[in-house]
């Protein structure tokens, strides 16, 4: 493909995408993802059967704290692992299986159907380049065009991701560079083959809650304006709020919990994602104290039977020791977690879970039932004198 300017470039690539977005709704699929590592002191199962879909034009957030699998989980579907990692499972773009394809095979796909944009921007970019230089070599990667049209579209990328003067800023380099103008960079390369899915690995990481907010809108920006599906990884939930269509908890390499984001953040049935939700602030309730979990997440070397969050759970039996839990339907078909008790916490608040010590699953329904009935006859009251 040849052309003379960066809009014939995007008229271009929007071409080859609608195409690609017409012939099906799901884009990227995975099952049955595991992904292990040898090291000193054993064998590390880093992620452990994980199945989900991605559909065109849908938000899917992944959500754990460090060491959950997240990113190993998107390393794995980008091919990015090293040699060492034991692979299984599938993952399959529209009708390519990745796992197990060609350096070459995957080359042609990288950065053109499926980008990726990392943690740290100052490792994503090079520092003796210009970014301007960058993104057009992200461009003639996988397009035959010239150096002053892949240039232009680099500076028309800039400007879609709003960095203030951005023509001008093409001749900068990384270090000259704020945090949140680099993440911003490294967004456009991820925009710059417009691609069917873009994955987030933690974009916000070490940037202030202002920036944040720009970094997110400039990836709902990208989203729009590629058409991608996308997948967000971070251990923030409220990062995600208002942001993601579906919400996946991971720990120790597992789903624990998966649905909508009305789901996960409204009516949560694994005891882990309401102490996620436990510790985000709430403005809404500015005067709630946080309930931050016990504990720490396992050792994922010589793994015990049973449920891996058993050791941090107020919740936790006998059979949690002894049966590790699978995903099942909690509130509905599409609305999972991997919980024996999933059904008692129905209602529950998180400070009701870690902040009152109940042990027993059948004394947590039972104090729910009793403070959502005093709350409603508090209501109640309060209407009547009003």
């Amino acid at each position: 493909m040849t052309g003379s300017g960066g809009e014939d470039l995007l008229a271009a690539t929007q071409t080859e995408g609608d195409v690609a977005r017409a012939s099906g709704d799901v884009v990227l699929e995975v099952a049955d993802l595991t992904v292990g590592f040898p090291g000193d002191d054993g064998f590390v199962r880093a992620v452990r059967g994980v199945s989900y879909q991605l559909r065109r034009g849908e938000v899917l957030g992944i959500v754990g704290e460090s060491g959950s699998g997240k990113s190993v989980t998107s390393m794995a579907v980008m091919g990015l692992l090293p040699g060492s990692a034991k692979v299984s499972g599938s993952v399959r773009f529209g009708e390519q299986e990745l796992l197990g394809a060609s350096d070459a095979a995957l080359t042609k796909i990288r950065g053109r159907r499926i980008a990726m944009i990392f943690q740290d921007p100052m490792t994503s970019l090079n520092p003796v380049y210009t970014v301007g230089y960058q993104i057009a070599e992200a461009v003639r990667a996988h397009h035959d065009v010239s150096k002053d049209a892949a240039l232009q579209r680099a500076g028309e990328l800039l400007e879609i991701v709003r960095i203030p003067n951005a023509r001008e800023r093409l001749n900068s380099y990384p270090h000259e560079l704020s945090g949140g103008m680099r993440q911003r960079v490294v967004i456009a390369i991820a925009m710059a083959n417009d691609p069917d899915v873009i994955i987030a690995d933690e974009p916000t990481t070490a940037l202030d809650v202002t920036v944040q907010a720009q970094i997110m809108d400039a990836l709902d920006t990208a989203r729009r304006e590629t058409g991608a599906a996308m997948v967000l990884i971070t251990h923030d939930l409220g990062v995600i709020a208002g942001q993601a269509d579906r919400v996946m908890v991971m720990y120790a390499g597992k789903l624990v919990e998966s649905g909508s984001a009305d789901d996960v953040f409204y009516t949560p049935r694994m005891p882990y994602t309401l102490g996620l939700l436990g510790s985000l602030p709430r403005l809404d309730r500015p005067s709630e104290r946080l309930t931050p979990i016990p504990g720490a997440p396992p050792s994922l070397v010589n793994m015990p039977p049973g449920c891996p969050f058993t050791p941090r759970c107020p919740l936790a039996q006998e059979v949690c020791d002894e049966v590790e839990p699978p995903l099942a339907p909690a509130t509905g078909p599409d609305h999972t977690a991997a919980c024996h008790f999933s059904g008692e916490l129905a209602g529950a608040e998180p400070g009701q879970l870690f902040g009152t010590h109940v042990t027993d699953a059948a004394a947590l329904a039972e104090f729910v039932r009793e403070t959502t009935d005093h709350d409603d006859t508090r209501t109640d009251t309060q209407d009547q004198h009003s």
